[in-house]
């Protein structure tokens, strides 16, 4: 093949392409010219045309394969090359074909002497419906301006299918049958709630209309035009009622206007159409571009950065195309809104009143519009795979946030037991709502101390409404996370102050940064990590990164001023490098004192275990730490060598079996033996049944979300410690597995409520 395509490859394809849609001649003569005519430009020995037809993709047109193989050669779904870029929305670029482990040989097509492929989704409106191909006998890479090239022929060759211009070819993937049975979708919860509402689809952007620009200077004055309209709104919207934006969703869209001025993302648009696309064909070619990278994506804050860029996407196209994105479109009281994703913005755009609920055929429990919808109360599940593909506006949807499901069409009798389900978390939330200011104390006499697991400004708000006695674990890396530099010292002190005055009297335990893993900061240069929660991160970047964690101790220290202040080391796996943590605060406390800074009243320093080396070193932190946290979430994760996000292995280990007890109870009693506080954090703690386990072994400080408040206290009121202490004991006494039955049928036959 001749040298790589370039942008004036680009313009000559489109200029032809233009060509060809003003030609006469039936749609199989056009089809059978643009395939020429791609094949010449890009000097192609095979350019093919897949159009997915009911369960098949169909050959439509080809040059360089047997003419006799078109309509004839029909691949099933999933089958062959073509399927896996149909099923994957995705380019593939292969040098040698043959040897891939999908290639599906068809003899009457005559392929066999082509190796090198290059395969592009012919995508729209979410729907891929069919395959552009090109081929080469010699082995090679195609390069990225060639797979840019094609992606730009596969994107006009959608929009002239769309519209009619090569005929009707009816039978084809966007005129699939309405849905109409019942089903049930399984994913991840991402916000909680059960709700039951009507679907109303999120639709990101217009159609294009025009593809190719006769004026390519006067598509680039609308482009420019069209992106300080995004710009402008989005000041607007974060000038605008401080009520509607606050906490999180303020610092979440901070960023996401700081995306809106990306050069780069300008930059491709511009290039787009001096190539000459029009403005919204460009800005529809940068969409699919992030599309396809996003679905590559291994690192979450890649695909969350992706997810936002995309959501600019549809902004532009929709300011483009004359729609305001400022005016909210006319929807249901019930309305649960539909998308493959949502950005942050487009969900304040709808905005809490509006939205019963948010189903996401993608998503993360982490991106910034989970966030958003958890800080607005919206119930949202994601991660529902074939979602798009199977609902239908109007559908009727039950959303559950508890078990991360979703209901499409469901039966009236499903519909009954879900209005029961509501009912009974309504009859549960007022119970636990009374229960609010009752200390939790078991009916012979052991008092526990309830707190609350926090990582915005916005949940400590919810601390009285849970009935929590502080917080147990303050996580302090959002504010990093979603900030393009680091947060400067005031903005870190502000956040902590804010966070101290609303917990008023009751303590907050502030957990210095916990990043590294899956967590990464776009300012914070890191390499790739075969296993990163075994990896830097955690203490260990700040140990070597001493400058950033003295940074925000001293903003800490400041915050703090005349109150309590305590700071908690997170991943700390020896003595040693607790000693050093320690030594840093105590060198930031100097500082305040010498630039005549308030110290805090009083200042307690702890450590979170969660590395098994060092949990066999309690005896030893005697007289140094001041408390402890035991973190059971990555703490079993390390236990049990499981990956607790990876759902293969993470369901095969009970952090109930009598070692992982045995092993929480050792440390327990290290922790009173050398008279440090101790105290359980993560989500079992929250978990009633867990919970029970966990007092009986004799820990009388829980930290939980806070839905586990409630569940929790009303179990506790019901308990009787001792007794459980002792049923506990005789079960362990057993094989070493779980005992989860067990003290299931512990609190039947004791009525307690789990």
């Amino acid at each position: 093949m001749a040298g790589p395509a370039d942008s004036s490859s680009s313009r000559i394809l489109l200029r032809k392409l233009r060509d060809l849609m003003n030609a006469g001649g039936s749609a199989q003569q056009r089809l059978d010219k643009l395939v020429a005519m791609v094949a010449a430009t890009m000097v192609a020995d095979v350019c093919s045309i897949y159009l997915t037809r009911g369960a098949f993709h169909e050959l439509f047109a080809t040059e360089g394969l047997k003419s006799e193989a078109v309509h004839r050669t029909r691949l099933k779904m999933g089958e062959g090359l073509v399927g896996l870029v149909a099923e994957e929305a995705a380019h593939l670029n292969l040098a040698d074909a043959p040897h891939h482990e999908r290639f599906s040989y068809r003899p009457e097509t005559g392929e066999d002497p082509y190796n090198s492929f290059l395969g592009v989704p012919i995508v729209r409106s979410e729907r891929t419906f069919g395959v552009l191909v090109v081929q080469n006998r010699v082995q090679r890479q195609y390069s990225d301006d060639e797979v840019e090239a094609l992606q730009t022929v596969a994107m006009v060759l959608a929009e002239m299918v769309a519209s009619g211009a090569f005929g009707d070819l009816s039978g084809l993937a966007d005129v699939e049958a309405r849905p109409s049975r019942p089903e049930l979708l399984s994913g991840r919860a991402f916000s909680d709630g059960i709700v039951i509402g009507v679907a109303v689809l999120h639709e990101p952007h217009a159609p294009l209309g025009r593809v190719i620009a006769d004026d390519p200077a006067k598509e680039e004055a609308r482009l420019n035009a069209a992106l300080e309209q995004v710009r402008g709104s989005l000041k607007e919207m974060l000038d605008g009622d401080p009520g509607r934006i606050s906490g999180v969703s303020r610092d979440v869209l901070e960023t996401f206007l700081m995306l809106a001025t990306d050069p780069s993302w300008e930059s491709k648009l511009q290039q787009g159409v001096r190539a000459g696309l029009s403005a919204d064909a460009a800005v529809e070619r940068a969409r699919g571009e992030h599309r396809s990278k996003l679905n590559a994506a291994r690192d979450p804050y890649m695909r969350e950065r992706l997810h936002d860029f995309e959501d600019l996407d549809n902004r532009l196209l929709r300011a483009l195309a004359g729609v305001d994105s400022t005016q909210p479109q006319a929807m249901p009281r019930d309305a649960i809104l539909v998308a493959r994703e949502l950005g942050p913005a487009e969900l304040l755009d709808y905005g809490a009143d509006r939205l019963k609920g948010v189903v996401l055929e993608e998503g993360g429990a982490t991106a910034h519009a989970a966030i958003v919808a958890r800080a607005l109360g919206v119930p949202m599940v994601g991660n529902l795979h074939g979602l798009l593909s199977r609902v239908e506006a109007g559908d009727t949807i039950v959303l559950d946030g508890e078990r991360g499901e979703v209901r499409l069409r469901p039966e009236a009798q499903v519909i009954s037991a879900y209005n029961q389900r509501i009912s009974l978390r309504s009859a549960r939330a007022a119970e636990f709502a009374r229960l609010r200011n009752k200390p939790a104390v078991t009916k012979d006499g052991e008092r526990v101390t309830l707190l609350l697991n926090a990582g915005l400004a916005l949940d400590v708000h919810h601390l009285s409404e849970a009935g929590a006695e502080g917080i147990g674990l303050f996580r302090t890396e959002f504010q990093f996370m979603v900030s393009e530099t680091l947060p400067r010292l005031d903005a870190q002190t502000a956040l902590y102050r804010d966070v101290i005055e609303a917990a008023e009297d009751r303590p907050v335990i502030f957990r210095t940064l916990d990043l590294g893993g899956d967590k990464m900061l776009p300012y914070m240069a890191a390499e790739r990590e075969e296993n990163p929660a075994l990896g830097w991160r955690a203490l260990r970047i700040g140990l070597d990164r001493p400058a950033l964690l003295r940074y925000q101790l001293r903003a800490l220290i400041s915050a703090a001023a005349g109150r309590s202040l305590r700071v908690m080391f997170p991943l700390v796996t020896t003595v040693a490098e607790f000693d050093t943590a320690r030594a840093l605060v105590d060198r930031e406390l100097q500082w305040s004192t010498e630039h005549g800074r308030k110290p805090p009243a009083r200042i307690e320093v702890g450590v979170m275990v969660e590395a098994p080396a060092l949990a066999w070193s309690i005896p030893d932190l005697k007289g140094k730490a001041d408390f402890i946290s035991i973190g059971t979430n990555d703490l079993m994760q390390y236990f049990f060598a499981a990956d607790r996000g990876n759902a293969r292995v993470s369901d095969r280990y009970d952090v109930l079996s009598g070692p992982a007890l045995r092993f929480l109870k050792r440390i327990r009693d290290d922790a009173a033996e050398a008279n440090i506080e101790v105290s359980i954090c993560g989500e079992a703690a929250g978990r009633p049944l867990e919970a029970m386990a966990f007092i009986a072994l004799g820990f009388r400080r829980l930290s939980m979300p806070a839905s586990g408040i409630g569940p929790v206290k009303r179990m506790i009121l019901s308990l009787d410690a001792a007794e459980l202490a002792e049923a506990l004991h005789q079960m362990l006494r057993g094989d070493g597995g779980s005992v989860r039955r067990e003290l299931t049928e512990f609190a039947s036959e004791m009525n307690l409520p789990l």
